[in-house]
């Protein structure tokens, strides 16, 4: 027995307790009457809660990793706690605004702390948080196919034992379900740092046929809606889908940012993704627009608040990318300060994130 194979079996081991654990902790809310499968109180507690089940057991991966450090371990342990304070210590109203847009903010800063703990004592390196943004693309696409292929095996287990008489979908979707897919989590984070640049190789092909796709398809949006007349004039549900648009589009970027090489000259191909940010920052532009238009007629709720803080951070992290890019293409500037840009200023999400979460319940009366 070598020690590779030692060493390789005990992080198996280490992987599987700390996914088991997380699996458990989904159902731990249960001991407490709260029903996963439940309605109102119920998934509101799950939807607040879900990131807590797992982040924090991921992130005890990484120290294992990496090597335990006490500081660091103290402040993200006083990190996690405080979420699961803020996310279950407030009395927030039943469909409460507040305590969803806790549900969406506090994953955000949570995979911050993540990347605090994958970072390790790199974590204020450039090229460690780009490292995190690379393992965090890798990571969802294996969890999306690991969640494909796992959908499509509990649903022909379900009807197969349908066939024979046996009735199994309440533990496929009381249990394999949910279990799974948080436990999965840390499955993939182990399947990444395993294989680490067998996923990657494909970021290069996903950046370049999605980039063109997004700008083309921004481009068509702006004209469409000047054509329309519709520039300024949108309703909540057009603002929530050119916010979520808007978050694709940084991922995307991220991730092109991600797979190319800094020290490779500038090339035609480089001029799709200052093309995206321009569109984007057009786009940004126009909701922010719309909504101080739509606050200053109904004035301000937890919403439109949110979304005009979220847009604003946008708006400067897409107006300094284009100007980087602009350098970069001008010289005498390099990537490399495309790259430290875009990473250094992930915190600024998760520090939004975090006042949103902290503030905004109080602020808004928890409504």
């Amino acid at each position: 027995m070598n020690f590779d194979s030692r060493a390789e079996r005990t992080e198996a081991f280490v992987v599987i307790g700390l996914a088991s654990a997380s699996a458990l902790l989904i159902k731990a809310p249960e001991l407490f009457g709260v029903q996963i499968g439940g309605e109102g109180d119920d998934l509101e507690v799950y939807a607040r809660n879900v990131s807590l089940f797992v982040l924090p057991l991921l992130s005890a991966y990484f120290f294992w990793k990496r090597g335990f450090n006490t500081v660091r371990a103290i402040w993200l342990a006083l990190a996690f706690a405080a979420a699961a304070v803020f996310a279950n210590a407030f009395p927030f109203e039943l469909g409460s605004a507040t305590g969803l847009l806790t549900a969406i903010h506090l994953p955000i800063v949570l995979w911050v702390a993540v990347g605090y703990a994958y970072a390790g004592d790199r974590w204020r390196s450039a090229d460690a948080r780009m490292a995190f943004v690379r393992f965090s693309g890798e990571l969802f696409i294996y969890y999306v196919l690991i969640a494909l292929a796992g959908g499509i095996f509990t649903a022909i287990t379900v009807i197969m034992f349908s066939a024979v008489g046996l009735e199994v979908e309440t533990l496929a979707t009381e249990w394999v379900l949910p279990c799974g897919a948080i436990g999965a989590v840390i499955v993939c984070a182990w399947l990444v740092e395993k294989r680490q640049g067998f996923v990657g190789g494909i970021a290069p092909v996903l950046a370049r046929v999605f980039t063109p796709l997004f700008t083309v398809m921004l481009l068509v949006l702006l004209g469409a809606m000047a054509f329309t007349g519709r520039l300024a004039d949108m309703d909540r549900e057009a603002l929530i889908g050119l916010d979520l648009l808007l978050v694709l589009v940084l991922g995307l970027l991220l991730y092109t940012v991600s797979a190319r090489d800094p020290r490779a000259p500038v090339g035609t191909l480089d001029v799709l993704p200052l093309l995206l940010v321009v569109a984007a920052l057009a786009v940004d532009l126009l909701a922010l627009s719309a909504i101080a238009g739509r606050t200053s007629e109904f004035g301000f709720t937890a919403n439109k608040t949110a979304a005009l803080g979220e847009n604003l951070v946008l708006l400067v992290n897409l107006a300094l990318s284009a100007w980087f890019y602009v350098r970069f293409f001008r010289g005498p500037g390099s990537f490399a300060s495309v790259e430290r840009w875009q990473t250094g200023y992930l915190p600024v999400y998760g520090a939004w994130a975090g006042f949103v979460v902290v503030f905004f319940p109080p602020l808004f009366g928890f409504a």
